[in-house]
């Protein structure tokens, strides 16, 4: 077939032939409906990232129609206005003159009603007639062997005589699949460096950088590097669109319009202009939608991995990687308080629900800190934002791993650190009561100097566990007592009194279950726990309990049932749902003395944890 090529010269015939195209590796499922659009449609544009394979797949698929190739950089006019009135014209990367083809295509269309135009972008053109293929990148996981490993393997054989990937090598390989995104060229290019280096080292080096990727090889049609690849994109993209591009690039997760505009606002870019330089630069997939821009809720967007660390580089250069990080690390404490308020005011589907959305940036950013000493203050106030998350929702132990490494980054006068005392010596409490003693020590005293009541009913209520899983189940019911007199009705983190007398109730059982019976009635009983789940859920469990003592199996399995039906379309509460399958598992196998699960998360594996100390030059960790 004849392939127009445009450079800054005329246009010129060549000969194309399929190795040019390189082979389709993954792309049945593509070449089938681009070979069904162009049967149906006379203008179809084959959309995606940078380096997904879009010439590939439109040059073979296009073959099998009277093809002319046009490259869509440099003066192509001569070489549009020669093409034939049939067949299909192929105009190939028209991104740097988007404008002008929208109005040639437009004329040729109208001049030429046998001709087929098939379009690569990164972006669509925009014409009522149009119909787009947006390239995804090849599966990076799945079962079998996944297409992304599939061609990474055949172009590592190529590049490395006799590779072959086995045992922790294929493990390699995967991570480096899953690093690149599935992204054809990435892979391509990546393959090349088996030439040079092991592939364990390569895929430890993917995933902390790769837009140093470049390569030679003889399936590469036109992009050398991964860095001018995505620098293409780049350079299409007006100085906001760059600079938001640039400050994003900082967000790990998905990440919506306000959070954007909060990062990226200021300084050149007014934050109104975000949402519309974010919708920007996803038209030309530097940005993917993770929720649908059409739909009722706010848009969300994650940068592709490339694209990422591109900006990174453009941010560095630009002396605001600094300014750009330390807003991300207030921006997550403000989420992690905006979450806590939620939980506080009786909304906590909506605060486990902000949580879930924004896990993935959260614990980036929380991963990030715990190195960066001049973070410590804020990731720990973070920590103490999501104090539920780690209590209710079972990720104690790595709730506690934070605390552990970033109360020694926090002076001992903030209220943070003795707030994350007691949070810490919360989670430890089950492990190692001892090492939750020795943080709560200096926690107690800040608290009273402080008037800080609420921390000292919470800590009663770490007090009253620490006592309970030291055998002292008496001192346990006073600690609970006092927490529940203490705590107001609706602190602003930790327990709520429902929870504390719920826990007093399970504890009271063994010594007095009339008592406990009317504790739990008491929790119940509290105006402010229809709003609270949690401690609606342990009452109950505290009454369902009590019953099971005391040979009321009937009424307490369905005590039991009930509450676990009323959670069906809920928030799952783990350690709750626990607690009440244990009491219905004993129930029906007749067990009664098994000792109760208090609302407590146990942190998975049994390490002692390392608990910050106060020595005489501030504070250590033993």
């Amino acid at each position: 077939m004849n392939v127009w090529s445009c450079g800054g010269d005329p246009a010129r015939p060549g000969v194309c032939g399929t190795g040019d195209a390189g082979e389709l590796v993954g792309r049945s499922r593509e070449s089938a409906e681009l070979a069904r659009l162009l049967t149906a449609h006379r203008l179809v544009t084959v959309t995606g990232r940078a380096g997904v394979g879009k010439s590939r797949l439109a040059t073979a698929v296009g073959a099998r129609w009277p093809l002319v190739h046009v490259h869509g950089q440099g003066d192509c006019s001569r070489a549009l206005t020669e093409v034939p009135s049939t067949g299909v014209l192929l105009l190939d990367d028209v991104d740097p003159v988007h404008r002008a083809t929208v109005g040639r295509v437009r004329r040729l269309l109208d001049a030429a009603p046998g001709l087929r135009v098939l379009v690569t972008a990164r972006q669509a053109l925009g014409l009522g007639e149009e119909r787009v293929l947006r390239l995804s990148p090849l599966a990076a996981t799945g079962p079998d062997v996944p297409p992304a490993v599939d061609l990474f393997l055949r172009r590592a054989r190529a590049a490395s005589d006799g590779f072959r990937a086995e045992g922790s090598d294929l493990r390699a390989v995967e991570r480096i699949c899953r690093s690149l995104e599935g992204v054809p060229l990435a892979l391509e290019l990546a393959a090349e460096q088996l030439a040079f280096q092991r592939v364990g080292d390569l895929a430890a080096v993917l995933e902390v950088h790769q837009c140093w990727l470049h390569g030679e090889g003889p399936a590469l049609r036109r992009h050398r590097s991964l860095r001018a690849t995505v620098g293409a994109s780049y350079a299409l993209c007006e100085r906001e669109a760059r600079i938001v591009w640039g400050r994003a690039s900082v967000l790990a997760g998905a990440f919506d319009e306000s959070t954007a505009a909060f990062l990226c606002g200021g300084g050149g870019v007014e934050p109104h202009r975000v949402p519309s330089l974010l919708a920007g630069l996803a038209a030309i997939n530097v940005l993917e939608p993770v929720r649908d821009p059409g739909g009722p809720r706010p848009p969300r967007y994650r940068m592709t991995r490339a694209a990422r660390d591109f900006g990174a580089e453009r941010l560095r250069a630009a002396g605001e990687c600094e300014t750009a990080l330390e807003r991300r690390a207030t921006h997550a404490r403000q989420l992690a308080a905006t979450a806590q308020h939620l939980w506080a005011s009786g909304r906590q589907d909506q605060a486990v629900a902000l949580v879930q959305e924004e896990q993935e940036e959260l614990t980036a950013v929380l991963n990030q800190a715990v190195h960066r000493p001049d973070q410590g203050v804020t990731a720990l106030q973070t920590v103490l934002g999501l104090w539920f998350w780690w209590v209710v929702y079972g990720r104690g132990e790595q709730g506690l791993d934070y605390l552990l490494r970033l109360l020694p980054l926090c002076p001992e006068a903030n209220p943070a650190s003795r707030h994350g005392r007691w949070l810490a010596a919360w989670l430890s409490a089950r492990r190692d009561p001892q090492a939750a003693r020795i943080l709560l020590g200096p926690a107690w005293p800040q608290a009273v100097l402080a008037g800080d009541t609420t921390t000292i009913g919470q800590i009663a209520h770490v007090q009253g566990l620490i006592a309970l899983h030291e055998g002292d189940p008496r001192g346990a019911v006073e600690h609970f007592a006092e927490s529940a007199r203490t705590l107001p009705a609706r602190p602003a983190y930790g327990p709520s009194p429902a929870v504390a007398l719920a826990t007093r109730a399970v504890t009271q059982t063994a010594l007095a279950p009339g008592a406990a019976r009317r504790t739990a009635r008491r929790a119940l009983s509290r105006r402010e726990i229809r709003d609270d789940a949690w401690g609606t859920l342990l009452a109950r469990y505290a009454l369902a309990y009590v019953d099971h003592h005391q040979g009321r199996d009937t009424r307490a399995a369905g005590r039991a049932r009930r509450t676990l039906a009323t959670l069906d379309h809920a928030p799952a509460l783990p350690h709750g749902h626990e607690a009440l399958r244990a009491l219905v598992t004993d129930i029906e196998s007749g067990t009664r003395d098994r000792r109760p699960l208090p609302p407590l998360p146990r942190p998975r594996g049994a390490s002692t944890p390392e608990v910050p100390t106060e020595t005489a030059s501030g504070t250590s960790r033993r």
